[in-house]
C-alpha cells in the first residue's frame, strides 16, 4: 500500500517513536513538582520547548504547546483579538485558509465583529497588496497560512507580514503544512502548527506569541495553562521536528522531482485534466489535479483498491456535497479532484506505479458515469439541458455531450440544483475555451448559460 496523504497526517517519524518510548519511562511525572521525578520531567519539557523554539526561530518563552494545531489556531486568534479589542474588532483572513481559521472568523462575526476575506489568484496565492487594501483603522488581527493544505501553494508571508507591521497590525501564520520544511520568514507576530503534519504524534500543537504582541488568553486560566502536559508526545514532537529539519533540504529536492513528474505526466496520460496550484511556489511533496467527468469519491475508492491512499477536495467527497472552499476560491475544477501528498521516503517506483494505474482507473470511472443520456430541448438558437437531481460531474458531462449540437455563438442553458455546478461549469468553460455567460434563477435550481465559441 502506498500512502500518498502526508498533508493530512504524516507517518510517525522513527525519531518520534524512539523519543516517545523513551520519555514514557522518564517523563511520566508532573513537571511542576520539585521532587526528583518532577525535576526530570521539567528538564525534558524545557528541552523540548528549546528545540521547538530553535526550529521555529523564536524565543523559548514565546512558545507554548497546545493539545492540537486546531486548538493553537483557535486560542491564538481569540487571544490576539481580545488583546487588541480597544483597537477594533476587524479580522482579515484569506479565502483559502484552513477551516480552523475560517471557523474562528465565523465566530468573530457571530460575536459582532467584522471579517474581510481576501481573494486569491487562480494559483491559490494571495496578492500582498490585497492585504494592504483590506487593512483598516479598526483591524485587530490578520491571518495567513504559510502554504495551502489542499494544493500546496506557498503564500507570500514575508511580504504580507511587512505590510501588517507597517500598519501596526499583528499577523498570525498557520504554518501547519510548512514548518517541517523550514522556518517561516518575515516579521510575523503569532504562529500555529501541528506535530502530526511533520511526523510527530497527534495531539500536540504549538502556538508562538512574539514578545510585544498584545494577547489575552481566553477561557478559564490557571497556573497550568492548558492542563497537565502530554510530556512524552511533546518530547517526541520536538525531536521529530528537529529530525525532519535535518533531512528537509535533501528530501525536498527528491520529492519535488517526483511531484514534477506527476505534474507533467498526468496531463499526458489522462485526457481532460487540470493541474492546480502554483507550479513554482509550492511545497515539495504536494501535487493536486482535477479530472473532468469523474466522480471524486468513486475515483478515490478505485485508487484505494489499487493500493494508493490519496485525498481530495472534490465536492463528491464531502458529506454536504458542496465544493471545497479552497477550490471554489481559486475558481478551478472541483470534480474528480485528487491531492497527492508524498511522505518522506516515497520511492520513485511507487510514483511510477501510480502513474501506470491512474489512466485505467480514471477511464473506468468515466465509463461508469457516461451512461446518463442528457435531456436536451432546442429553443431557437439555444439548447436546454435538464440536469436537475443529478450530482456533479453529471451536469458537466451532459454539457460536454451537447455543446457541439448548437452552432458557434449559440447558447446551452444547463439546469442544475447541485451547488458544485456553480464552480465546475465555469471551470469547464475555462478549460474548453467556451464562454461562460453567467447564471440565472430557475423554477428549480439554477440555469447556467454557456455560449459556444469554437
Amino acid at each position: 500500500m502506498s500512502y500518498f496523504d502526508a498533508a493530512s497526517s504524516a507517518p510517525l517519524h522513527p525519531v518520534a517513536r524512539q523519543a516517545l518510548l523513551a520519555s514514557l519511562d522518564e517523563g511520566w511525572a508532573d513537571p511542576a513538582r520539585l521532587y526528583r521525578e518532577g525535576r526530570r520531567a521539567r528538564m525534558l519539557l524545557d528541552a523540548a520547548r528549546e528545540a521547538a523554539a530553535e526550529a521555529v526561530g523564536c524565543r523559548a518563552d514565546e512558545l507554548r504547546f497546545t493539545p492540537s494545531g486546531t486548538h493553537a489556531v483557535h486560542s491564538g486568534i481569540a487571544g490576539a483579538l481580545a488583546g487588541r479589542r480597544r483597537v477594533g474588532r476587524h479580522l482579515i483572513v484569506s479565502a483559502v485558509e484552513h477551516s480552523s481559521v475560517l471557523h474562528s472568523a465565523e465566530a468573530q462575526e457571530k460575536e459582532g465583529g467584522s471579517v474581510t476575506r481576501v481573494s486569491v489568484e487562480r494559483s491559490g496565492r494571495v496578492d500582498p497588496s490585497a492585504y494592504a487594501t483590506a487593512l483598516r483603522e479598526d483591524t485587530a488581527l490578520a491571518c495567513l497560512q504559510s502554504a495551502n493544505h489542499e494544493v500546496g501553494t506557498e503564500q507570500p508571508v514575508a511580504e504580507v507580514a511587512e505590510v501588517c507591521r507597517a500598519a501596526g497590525v499583528p499577523l498570525l501564520v498557520d504554518a501547519a503544512q510548512s514548518l517541517g520544511w523550514g522556518p517561516v520568514e518575515g516579521p510575523w507576530s503569532l504562529l500555529a502548527a501541528s506535530a502530526h503534519k511533520w511526523g510527530g504524534p497527534a495531539g500536540v500543537g504549538l502556538l508562538v506569541v512574539r514578545k510585544g504582541v498584545r494577547f489575552a488568553a481566553q477561557g478559564p486560566v490557571d497556573e497550568r495553562g492548558y492542563g497537565f502536559e502530554n510530556l512524552p508526545a511533546i518530547v517526541a514532537a520536538a525531536a521529530s521536528l528537529r529530525a525532519v529539519r535535518a533531512e528537509a533540504a535533501q528530501e525536498a529536492v527528491r520529492l519535488r522531482e517526483l511531484t514534477e513528474r506527476i505534474r507533467a505526466r498526468v496531463p499526458e496520460l489522462v485526457a481532460d485534466v487540470e493541474v492546480v496550484g502554483d507550479p513554482e511556489r509550492r511545497l515539495p511533496g504536494i501535487v493536486t489535479f482535477s479530472c473532468l467527468y469523474v466522480d471524486g469519491e468513486t475515483l478515490l475508492h478505485e485508487l484505494d483498491r489499487e493500493g494508493f491512499s490519496v485525498s481530495s477536495g472534490s465536492s463528491c467527497t464531502s458529506s454536504t456535497l458542496t465544493p471545497s472552499h479552497v477550490l471554489r476560491a481559486m475558481g478551478v475544477l472541483s470534480e474528480g479532484n485528487v491531492r497527492v501528498s508524498l511522505p518522506a521516503g516515497t520511492s520513485a517506483e511507487d510514483v511510477e506505479r501510480f502513474l501506470a494505474v491512474l489512466p485505467g482507473v480514471v477511464n473506468g470511472v468515466r465509463e461508469k458515469l457516461g451512461a446518463p443520456t442528457p435531456t436536451a430541448v432546442v429553443r431557437e438558437d439555444e439548447l436546454l439541458v435538464d440536469a436537475l437531481g443529478k450530482r456533479c460531474p453529471i451536469p458537466v458531462i451532459e454539457l460536454a455531450k451537447v455543446i457541439g449540437d448548437v452552432p458557434v455563438g449559440g447558447l446551452v442553458r444547463v439546469l442544475s440544483d447541485d451547488e458544485a455546478a456553480r464552480l465546475d461549469i465555469p471551470a469547464w468553460c475555462e478549460m474548453r475555451e467556451q464562454e461562460y455567460v453567467g447564471e440565472e434563477p430557475a423554477d428549480k435550481g439554477t440555469a447556467y448559460l454557456v455560449r459556444r465559441t469554437s
